[in-house]
C-alpha cells in the first residue's frame, strides 16, 4: 500500500502542477493571434525582458526590410526597458514597453487587444503621459491603488497615468508600462538598435514559409550562416509547443520513477495476500467443508488485494492533491509569480484510482488461484 501510494501520490502531484504550469504558461500567450511573429537578438543575455541585453541587438532598420518580405502585412519596432518605478514612496522594477506612432499604432492595439479598465489608451501627442498594467491598481505594489490621473516617477521624470489596461493574466501585460517610442527613447537613449521586432503575415496558413523567408534575410543581413543564427523568429504556437516538450521529457522522467514505485507496490501487496493465504488457510479449509466453490474462495481474495491497492490509491490521491496545491501556494508565495499553478482535472483521480484497483488485482491474482486451489482436507490438515 506504501509503495502504491508513494506512486499514485507522485503521479498525481506532478501531472497537476505540470499540467496547472502548461495552462499559464499558454495563457500567457492566449491573447496573441495565430498569425504574430516576433524577431529578435538571441545569444548570451543578461537579465531583463526579452531581446534585451544581447551580445548582438537588432539594429532600427531591419523592419522595414522585413516589410519587404513576401507575405509580411506590417513589421514594427518595440524597445523594451526594465526601469525603477515610483510612486506613493516605494519602488518597483517594472518593464517599460514603447508603443508606434500614427497608423502602426492602432494596428498594434489591435494586434494584441490592447483595451482599458480605466482612463484611455496613448496618443500621439502625449508627451509625459504612461499607461499601466492592471496589477498597479492592486495596493501591493505601491501600498496603495493607482489611479488614473496620479503621477509615477519613471527614472527621476514624472508621468501622468491615463489608462489602466484591463487584465490579461499576462505577468508582461498585467505589470507593463506604456509608453510612446519617441519619449522612451529621449527616456533610455537611442543607440540604434531595437530589443524585438512584431510581424503581422497576411495569411496564417503561410506563416512557416513568411518565417523561413525572414530567417533567410536575416541572416544573409547580418552575415551568419545556417544553424549559427545569432537571432530568433518565434511564433506564440511555437513557443508553446517547444514549452510542451520540455515539460513533457521532465514529467516522462518522472513517470518512470513513479511506475518503479507503483511496481513495488503491487510486489509488495503480493507478498501480503500469499502470507494472507497462508494465515487463513485453516479458514479456507473450512469455507471449503461447507461448500463453497473455488470461484468463491479466488474472488475473496482477488477483491482484498484490489481493495487494499484501492486504499493505497485514495491516500495517495489525496496527499497527491495536498503536495499539488500546497507546493504551487508555497511556490507562488515564494517567487511571486502566478505561473506557479497547479491543476487537477477530475479524471485523473479517477484513472488514478481504478489503476491502483487494477494494479492491486493483478498483484493478487496469483495468491487468489492458489487459495483457490487448496482442498478442504489438506487446508484443515495444515491448520493442525
Amino acid at each position: 500500500m506504501i509503495g502504491i501510494f508513494i506512486g499514485i501520490a507522485a503521479v498525481v502531484a506532478l501531472i497537476g502542477m505540470g499540467e496547472g504550469l502548461r495552462t499559464a504558461v499558454v495563457s500567457q500567450f492566449g491573447f496573441l493571434g495565430t498569425d504574430i511573429l516576433s524577431v529578435q537578438g538571441a545569444g548570451l543575455s543578461t537579465a531583463g525582458p526579452p531581446g534585451t541585453g544581447v551580445v548582438n541587438p537588432l539594429s532600427d532598420d531591419l523592419s522595414k526590410k522585413i516589410n519587404n518580405v513576401r507575405g509580411v502585412n506590417v513589421a514594427f519596432d518595440r524597445h523594451m526597458e526594465s526601469a525603477s518605478i515610483e510612486f506613493n514612496d516605494n519602488q518597483v522594477i517594472a518593464m517599460v514597453l514603447s508603443m508606434p506612432e500614427g497608423e502602426l499604432r492602432k494596428i498594434v492595439e489591435t494586434m494584441i487587444n490592447l483595451k482599458t479598465d480605466y482612463g484611455r489608451l496613448l496618443k500621439d501627442s502625449d508627451q509625459h503621459k504612461i499607461v499601466v498594467g492592471n496589477d498597479f491598481t492592486q495596493k501591493t505594489t505601491f501600498g496603495r491603488t493607482v489611479k488614473v490621473g496620479d503621477k509615477l516617477s519613471i527614472n527621476d521624470k514624472e508621468f501622468e497615468v491615463v489608462g489602466i489596461l484591463e487584465k490579461k493574466g499576462n505577468f508582461m501585460f498585467d505589470q507593463v508600462v506604456l509608453i510612446n517610442v519617441d519619449v522612451m527613447l529621449d527616456l533610455f537613449g537611442d543607440d540604434g538598435t531595437v530589443d524585438l521586432i512584431g510581424v503581422q503575415v497576411k495569411d496564417e496558413k503561410q506563416i512557416n514559409e513568411v518565417k523561413a523567408d525572414i530567417e533567410k534575410l536575416l541572416r544573409k543581413e547580418r552575415n551568419v550562416k545556417k544553424g549559427k543564427e545569432d537571432f530568433s523568429v518565434e511564433s506564440p504556437q511555437s513557443m508553446i509547443e517547444s514549452f510542451n516538450s520540455t515539460l513533457f521529457a521532465v514529467q516522462l522522467f518522472v513517470y518512470i520513477i513513479a511506475i518503479i514505485s507503483l511496481l513495488v507496490g503491487g510486489v509488495g501487496i503480493m507478498n501480503t495476500m500469499y502470507t494472507s493465504v497462508l494465515e487463513r488457510t485453516d479458514e479456507i479449509g473450512v469455507m471449503k467443508a461447507v461448500g463453497a466453490r473455488n470461484s468463491t474462495i479466488f474472488t475473496l481474495f482477488f477483491l482484498e488485494s484490489g481493495l487494499l491497492g484501492m486504499v493505497g490509491g485514495t491516500i495517495g490521491i489525496l496527499f497527491g492533491y495536498v503536495l499539488a496545491y500546497g507546493g504551487a501556494y508555497a511556490g507562488r508565495i515564494a517567487l511571486g509569480s502566478s505561473l506557479i499553478q497547479a491543476h487537477i482535472s477530475p479524471w485523473l483521480a479517477v484513472l488514478s484510482l481504478l489503476f491502483s484497483f487494477v494494479l492491486g488485482t493483478i498483484a493478487g491474482l496469483l495468491p487468489a488461484i492458489q487459495a483457490s486451489k487448496l482442498t478442504p482436507v489438506d487446508a484443515l490438515n495444515y491448520s493442525k
